[in-house]
C-alpha cells in the first residue's frame, strides 16, 4: 500500500496541511474531509495501515487527499480570516489543487466527509467548481441528534470535554483498536466549528442538500450514538436531497461513529470505492446517451 505523504501547500498566504496519497493512474481524485478536534490523520489510521482510507484509495487507484480542514493544523493560527463560509471553501479547493500539482486527475472528483467535515463538503458541492464533482459520501452527520447526545454536547467547548462524550464518539470501545483511540485528535478546534454545529442540522444541511446535483451516498454506523439514524430519520435526509443525480442510503454495521478508525473500517472504505467506481461508470454511460 501507497503511504501518504504529509504536505503542507501555500493558498492566498495561508500554510494549509494534509497527507496526499498518489495512485500512478487514477479513476479520479477524492478529497476526504475530517470532523471536529480532528485532523487528516483520521484518514490514515495511526498504526493500522489495513484500515487506512488513503492507502485504501491509491491501491483501488484512486489519488486522495485528505486535508486538515481550514482553521486546522497548519492553518490554525489564521482561522480568525475563516469566517466567511467562501473562504473555507477556497481555501480547500486551492489546498487539493495545490496537492495534487499537474497529476493526472481521472474521470473527476469526489469528496469524502465524516461528521462536522460534512459542512465543507455540502458546501464544496454546491460551488461552482463543482461542475467536476462525480460523487459525495457522507457519514457522522444527520438532522437530530439523540436527545442525550444533544445534551452532553451542548456542554462541549473546545478547552472543555464533558462526562459521556467519550462514550458518544469511541463506544462500544471494542468496535476500534485499543491504540487508536484519541489518537487523531487535534491540538484544538478554529472558532468557526461551534458556529457550523449550531447551524448545521436546522438551517443549513437541508439548505445545501437541496442544491447538490451529484450522487450523494450518506452512510449511518450500526452504533451511531450522536445521531438519529433511525429508518424515519434516514428516510428524511434522503429527501432533502431532491437535486442530485441518486442517493443511497447505506448501513454500516459493526461500525461506530468514528467509521474510518474501527475494526471494521477496511470494509466501509472498500463500499465508498465501490460507490465512487460506480459514479464513474453512471456518469459515462450518461454521457454516452
Amino acid at each position: 500500500m501507497t503511504a501518504p505523504v504529509r504536505r503542507v501547500v501555500p493558498v492566498d498566504g495561508i500554510p494549509m496541511s494534509g497527507l496526499f496519497a498518489e495512485a500512478a493512474d487514477p479513476q479520479g481524485v477524492v478529497i476526504a474531509l475530517h470532523g471536529g478536534a480532528s485532523s487528516a490523520a483520521y484518514f490514515d489510521c495511526p498504526n493500522h495501515p489495513e484500515l487506512s482510507f488513503l492507502r485504501a484509495a491509491a491501491a483501488a487507484g484512486f489519488s486522495a487527499v485528505a486535508l486538515d480542514r481550514p482553521g486546522y493544523g497548519a492553518s490554525a493560527p489564521y482561522s480568525d480570516s475563516m469566517w466567511e463560509p467562501q473562504r473555507r471553501v477556497e481555501l480547500a479547493y486551492g489546498a487539493a489543487d495545490a496537492m495534487l500539482g499537474k497529476r493526472e486527475r481521472g474521470a473527476g472528483l469526489f469528496i469524502l466527509a465524516h461528521s462536522n467535515g460534512c459542512e465543507l463538503a455540502l458546501r464544496m458541492a454546491v460551488a461552482e467548481r463543482s461542475r467536476d464533482l462525480l460523487g459525495v459520501e457522507l457519514a457522522g452527520t444527520g438532522l437530530r441528534q439523540y436527545p442525550a447526545a444533544k445534551a452532553i454536547l451542548k456542554q462541549a467547548t473546545p478547552t472543555h470535554r464533558p462526562a459521556g462524550l467519550r462514550e458518544l464518539i469511541w463506544a462500544p470501545e471494542e468496535l476500534y483498536p485499543a491504540d487508536v483511540i484519541n489518537a487523531v485528535g487535534s491540538a484544538g478546534a478554529p472558532p468557526q466549528e461551534a458556529e457550523i454545529s449550531t447551524h448545521w442540522a436546522g438551517r443549513d444541511f437541508p439548505a445545501l442538500a437541496g442544491q447538490v446535483a451529484a450522487p450523494v451516498r450518506f452512510t449511518a454506523a450500526e452504533h451511531e450514538r450522536v445521531w438519529d439514524s433511525t429508518p424515519e430519520a434516514l428516510a428524511d435526509i434522503a429527501a432533502l436531497f431532491g437535486s442530485s443525480a441518486s442517493v443511497e442510503i447505506h448501513h454500516q454495521n459493526g461500525a461506530g461513529h468514528n467509521l474510518s478508525l474501527g475494526v471494521t473500517a477496511a470494509q466501509y472504505h472498500s463500499s465508498v470505492l465501490s460507490f465512487f467506481t460506480h459514479c464513474i461508470t453512471a456518469d459515462m454511460d450518461r454521457e454516452a446517451g
